[in-house]
């Protein structure tokens, strides 16, 4: 059997609210806990701590009903407000030495909202994986669109 590997997944997506209250999703720990993870999954805002600056590092601790509990972190890479955020992603007890996987967030004032271009590089995917990603950072996006509906 031959698996096609590729090297990440990118993922568009236009929400209808400004660049800066997108922004802010991604960079205030308080609004970060509340669409990441899903609707499904509580961040608790103890367990979130976020460094928003070019070397400082984020954490989070997702908690799903009858489920252990998953820690995630990374390192903020570039932070340009409000257009273009790159920081790493890796779980806490990923398999083996899972490396930090870059993402980079650019978001583009676009005509009824902010259109957002998220991009996950690092190791390469399986055509499966690619499928299990985008629809992992689907279920965020749609928690973000929530939020930022609800704000």
């Amino acid at each position: 059997m031959l698996f096609r590997m590729k090297q990440g997944i990118s993922v568009t997506r236009t929400f209808d609210a400004p660049r800066q209250r997108v922004w802010e999703a991604w960079t205030r720990p308080e609004a970060f806990a509340e669409w990441f993870g899903t609707a499904a999954v509580e961040v608790p805002s103890e367990s979130l701590s976020m460094d928003v600056r070019p070397g400082g590092d984020w954490r989070a601790v997702m908690r799903a009903p009858g489920a252990p509990d998953l820690g995630w972190h990374g390192t903020f890479a570039e932070v340009d407000p409000p257009a273009r955020l790159a920081m790493t992603i890796a779980e806490d007890d990923g398999p083996g030495e899972e490396p930090e996987n870059p993402v980079t967030v650019d978001l583009e004032e676009v005509p009824g909202g902010t259109e957002m271009t998220l991009a996950r590089t690092g190791r390469p995917l399986t055509e499966e994986q690619q499928h299990e990603a985008r629809a992992g950072w689907g279920e965020f996006l749609d928690a973000m669109e929530d939020v930022l509906h609800a704000a």
